[in-house]
């Protein structure tokens, strides 16, 4: 009997084959999961949209103080969105579709959670008819408590008939206890579980991640092709910046990994986080509309994103939209003139949450080595300088991260003079507290923006801040033909900086604290909101 050999047609004809077989099975798979979940939700999704309605007409009855915006505030808002929709269609302005904010941790009270909540509110003075849906796993409060702390926190006020919070039951997937090991690919796989738990509850129709959960994108244009996708990225899950830190010979403020690229350990460590890398760059090149918070964060998005981006066609480019900071309220409420330096104390003020990146420890051993230097020129009848944290606490880590930090301090021989710790601050409390401090720091490597540092110029503080990412390229520059702040890495500089401002001479600090003001003006919440509605009218544009 002859011997059957393959020849090249079969062989390419069992390739192609194949091919076609794949092709059709992530098809079908892809048919069949999104049918299931629109099926699964539809029932609730009719409900929802009952129940908004029902409370939309009772809100409208009501006496109640309202929320609603006045017609002269959505006028300003609507001049941005200009444009945002092909030949001004009317549709686009009364539009009325449900928006899916992926947001699990929506309760946290950081610079992100503002970011979440100024977007609703933009979100809903543009389009008022639409419903927005919170995905969360903040199982320990409701609807009402939650928008009362959004008020008290950050001074926003949201119309409560048009939002709707959706409780996730798999928030544990993307926490990095869960994942010891391989962090950052467990949590990225942990998204898609958590993807697949929101939309469980409703399919939107514009999914918008405001927390950097690119895989979970990727799963919705997956499972939902026409369901546009939006990003707001505070920061790059990897970064050229973070691959360059394991080989660096110092590990001090180059984040959490610095110098652990040594030996085999450090040697298979880049090689898994430079294909995590190349993942990251398919996934995030399926988002319809990218946002970045800042020029370094978008640099870096571009830098990883764009190829495949561009490969897929993806017509929009990536856009820098600065976060939103209570820049004209804290510039009303605090006033820069010779009377007003005269009541500022010598207090270093850091306003950040109490999360390891945020690098408190480098602040303290800072400030500690300021008071020593500080002590042996100190008049008697002059005030003792004061460290003062503000921090928001999520969970027991960061609890325990506060008693480790309060711990130090005695180390440091910091008595209750030196310092003092407040959790959870209420925004009229940060305001008095913005009004008063001279100094505003900021220790952590590669801030991907920071909106406390805003927070510092606009209330006239001079801010001492690390000398990376944000603060550097965007925030702490030269303004008005002077500095607006200083820039530091190590103990040494920032005790410096610390001691220098204290030393300047009166108008000297008055003029520097007014540049900061200025420069602070670019980020506003009018100016965030404008660009939001832009970007977002091109999703609303897409359905």
């Amino acid at each position: 009997m002859p011997e059957l050999r393959p020849t090249p047609w079969s062989l390419i004809s069992a390739i192609i084959a194949i091919g076609i077989s794949g092709y059709i099975f992530t098809w079908l798979l892809q048919i069949t999961v999104g049918w299931y979940l629109r099926w699964k939700t539809a029932p609730r999704r009719s409900s929802i949209l009952a129940k908004v309605k029902l409370e939309e007409a009772q809100f409208q009855l009501s006496a109640s103080k309202s929320l609603r915006l006045n017609d002269r505030d959505r006028e300003k808002v609507e001049e941005h969105a200009v444009g945002s929709a092909p030949n001004g269609k009317e549709a686009e302005n009364e539009w009325e579709g449900v928006i899916g904010f992926l947001h699990p941790f929506c309760n946290a009270g950081g610079g992100g959670e503002r970011v979440l909540w100024a977007a609703i509110k933009a979100t809903q003075k543009r389009w008022p008819k639409a419903v927005c849906v919170v995905y969360t796993g903040d199982h320990d409060t409701d609807k009402y408590q939650m928008l009362e702390r959004v008020q008290n926190r950050f001074n926003i006020e949201l119309h409560a008939p048009t939002i709707v919070f959706l409780w996730l039951s798999t928030r544990h997937y993307v926490l990095s206890s869960t994942w010891p090991h391989f962090t950052l690919l467990g949590q990225s796989l942990g998204s898609l579980v958590l993807a697949y738990d929101a939309f469980s509850l409703i399919v939107p129709d514009l999914f918008i991640d405001t927390m950097g959960y690119a895989f979970a994108l990727a799963f919705s244009k997956f499972v939902f092709p026409a369901i546009p996708t939006g990003a707001y990225v505070h920061y790059p899950t990897i970064s050229t910046d973070m691959l360059g830190s394991l080989d660096t010979s110092s590990t001090l403020g180059k984040g959490l990994n610095a110098g652990t690229g040594r030996g085999l350990r450090g040697f298979l460590k880049k090689r898994y986080w430079n294909l995590f890398a190349n993942l990251y760059s398919r996934v995030g090149g399926s988002v319809d509309i990218v946002m970045c918070n800042s020029s370094w964060t978008a640099s870096h998005i571009r830098s990883l994103w764009d190829p495949v981006r561009t490969r897929r066609r993806k017509p929009h480019p990536v856009s820098v939209v600065f976060p939103p900071c209570a820049v004209d309220e804290i510039i009303s409420a605090i006033h820069l003139n010779p009377e007003s330096e005269r009541t500022r104390e010598p207090t270093v003020l850091c306003i950040a949450q109490f999360r390891p990146e945020k690098n408190h420890s480098l602040l303290l051993r800072s400030f500690a080595r300021f008071l020593q230097s500080n002590s042996k020129s100190q008049q008697k009848d002059s005030q003792t300088p004061k460290l003062v944290l503000i921090g928001s606490v999520r969970d027991a880590a960061d609890a325990t991260r506060v008693y480790e930090l309060r711990l130090l301090a005695h180390e440091l021989h910091l008595t209750p003079n030196h310092i003092q710790f407040i959790t959870d601050a209420a925004f009229p409390t940060i305001l008095a507290h913005l009004a008063t401090a001279s100094i505003g720091a900021n220790c952590m490597w590669n801030e991907h923006f920071g909106i406390g540092v805003v927070e510092y110029q606009a209330a006239g503080l001079i801010p001492v801040v690390n000398d990376s990412g944000g603060p550097k390229m965007d925030i702490v520059i030269a303004w008005d033909g002077g500095d607006t702040g200083y820039h530091a890495s190590t103990e040494e500089e920032f005790a410096r900086h610390f001691e220098a401002v204290m030393r300047m001479a009166g108008r000297e600090r008055l003029e520097m604290r007014m540049r900061a003001r200025a420069r602070a003006k670019a980020f506003g919440e009018e100016e965030f909101e404008g660009r939001w509605v832009c970007e977002v009218g091109k999703l609303v544009a897409m359905c």
